[in-house]
């Protein structure tokens, strides 16, 4: 079973437009989004939820108020200011430390799994996608994408699947390093501004530091040839493959309008080659 993660060091670069695209190319493959804080790959996929589940990523306290006797050392140790006068607690500013339930000195407070999420198991057109929504202000992000990841490989496995193609989130920290840790290969999409740059150096850092091989897309390559040059000079200084430049194209807006990716839009077109030619490429360098 091999597994694909394709990301980005910045939102908005066209990642996920890309994945929904190879749902149309893959013949065996499960699909994992690895966005929990902002899942979207559901707008195109339009899932039938087959199972779901909830998550839990930290405990939160339980305050029994009949044993209370509001003497307030909870409020005075709890340094996230998560217990207020009242001696309640604010879920969403607690850290789950427990030091209330520690300082407690009648034992009127005890540690309690709190629901962060949930994670499904869903049917689509493509096939199998494995999804989650982190609840509001959770920060347990890289636990949830890791059981999202090992919920995929359970249902490649059963299904006698062999890729995994995960949509992972933007940015360099937790849920990333969760959604590239022990894959086969990065796809990492760039665009050609400043911020693309900089953000596509600082991904390749955390690819390179997990020692995980890193190919490049450069989308709406034509809006600034001088950046593009700028991401193709470094790219080429660190030995990493660009595998496609797909030029800036309405048809990318046109199929989302109507719910398809550009491949079902329609596949005869410049960008459904070109990403048809980057699948070939990928599906080459996985061996499947």
């Amino acid at each position: 079973m091999r597994q694909l993660t394709v990301i980005s060091g910045k939102g908005g670069t066209g990642k996920t437009s890309i994945v929904s695209a190879f749902a149309s190319l893959s013949k065996n493959a499960v699909f994992a989004d690895c966005d929990v804080d902002a899942p979207d790959l559901h707008i195109i996929f339009k899932p039938k939820i087959l199972e779901k589940k909830d998550f839990y990523g930290h405990k939160v306290p339980l305050i029994n108020e009949e044993k209370c006797i509001k003497c307030g050392k909870c409020r005075e140790h709890c340094r996230f200011d998560a217990i207020t006068e009242e001696i309640k607690v604010i879920d969403e500013k607690c850290e789950g430390c427990a030091v209330c339930e520690y300082v407690c000195p009648v034992n009127a407070i005890k540690m309690v799994d709190k629901k962060a999420g949930e994670v499904f198991i869903s049917e689509t057109r493509f096939g199998l996608l494995t999804h989650a929504q982190l609840g509001v202000a959770e920060e347990t992000s890289g636990l949830l994408v890791s059981l999202v990841r090992n919920t995929a490989r359970m249902v490649a496995k059963k299904y006698d699947k062999d890729l995994i193609v995960i949509d992972g989130p933007p940015g360099i920290g937790c849920p990333v390093i969760a959604s590239i840790t022990g894959v086969d290969l990065v796809l990492i999409v760039t665009e050609p501004t400043l911020s693309g740059i900089h953000d596509l150096k600082r991904i390749l850092d955390v690819s390179e530091h997990f020692r995980i091989p890193s190919v490049v897309c450069i989308n709406k390559y034509d809006l600034n040839d001088e950046n593009c040059r700028e991401i193709e000079r470094y790219c080429n200084d660190r030995g990493v493959k660009i595998i496609g430049k797909i030029p800036y194209d309405g048809i990318f807006t046109k199929a989302m309008v109507e719910g398809k990716n550009v491949i079902e839009y329609n596949h005869d077109s410049k960008i459904s080659r070109i990403i048809d030619e980057m699948w070939c490429e990928i599906k080459n360098m996985l061996k499947v």
